[in-house]
């Protein structure tokens, strides 16, 4: 009979380490089960046994996709690949968003550019159908050589934009001081890829070139954190910057911001919105 010398620690590792994959692969959504393609007449695709989701653009059509379910706060991610090259005209989307006139809405948008030329990370919050909160910002990175995390933390203090874990934006409650804050209607994810070459690239400036089409983006590696999943880790309800994360939005503000509407004061000649000055 064979000796085995079974090393109890080596046997625990291992199980925990099982135990951390399982949870992962959980968590992680599958775009075949948790998200529709709603438009696009076959431009959009799921791929890699539901892994992989991809929208094209041409001069027909874009494409997009919305999610299954609807969530009352979450923490949302998505790895985001964008449209390489000369994308000039073509805007990529990701975000929440509910329905009616009177909607809520948290975007990521990604304006295109001319081959070389930075992207433009466009950054919205509507609360009760009303926007004109956009911040934008350049990526310290290329898009479009590699996926990148785009994750939306919204709980009932605060909404929270971060790239790849560092965060960049953050929208507080501020209702005590009269400033409406998304809290109240449930919102889908929502992705596309679509033509806007009227205002997208140096404000319609540059067009998009049609013989570089089609246009492809790619998401993928989608999790969601909800109030609705079986209980598990809720302690990003209550999560809220700490001080290297508001150290980390002061610095990508200094170093990458473009533009802010809290400064714009040619926009609001009576003055800029009241959370601007709080």
């Amino acid at each position: 009979m064979t000796n085995h010398n079974y090393n109890p620690i080596i046997i625990m590792i291992g199980f925990l380490f099982i135990s951390v994959l399982v949870l992962a692969v959980s968590a992680a959504g599958n775009f075949n089960q948790d998200f529709q393609i709603t438009w696009g007449d076959g431009r959009g695709k799921v791929l890699d046994g539901g892994r992989l989701l991809t929208l094209s653009l041409d001069k027909s059509s874009g494409s997009g996709f919305r999610s299954v379910n609807e969530y009352l706060f979450a923490k949302i991610d998505m790895q985001l690949k964008l449209v390489p090259g000369n994308s000039a005209g073509t805007v990529t989307t990701y975000y929440l968003s509910s329905e009616g006139s009177t909607h809520d809405e948290i975007d990521f948008e990604f304006l295109g550019n001319l081959s070389g030329d930075p992207y433009t990370l466009h950054t919205n919050i509507y609360a009760q159908g009303k926007g004109n909160r956009e911040q934008q910002f350049h990526l310290w990175f290329d898009p479009t050589k590699d996926f990148h995390t785009y994750s939306i933390l919204w709980n009932p203090q605060t909404i929270i934009f971060s790239v790849d874990g560092r965060p960049i934006r953050e929208y507080k409650n501020m209702e005590s001081r009269g400033i409406p804050f998304p809290k109240s209607q449930a919102m889908r994810i929502y992705g596309s890829l679509w033509d806007a070459e009227d205002w997208a690239t140096r404000g319609g400036l540059v067009k998009t070139d049609w013989t570089q089409a089609p246009f492809t983006a790619s998401f993928r590696d989608f999790a969601a954190q909800t109030t609705g999943r079986g209980g598990g880790d809720q302690s990003w309800l209550k999560q809220s910057l700490d001080a290297a994360g508001q150290a980390s939005i002061k610095e990508v503000q200094q170093k990458y911001m473009i533009y802010n509407y809290c400064t714009d004061t040619k926009r609001f000649p009576q003055g800029v919105p009241p959370e601007c000055s709080i």
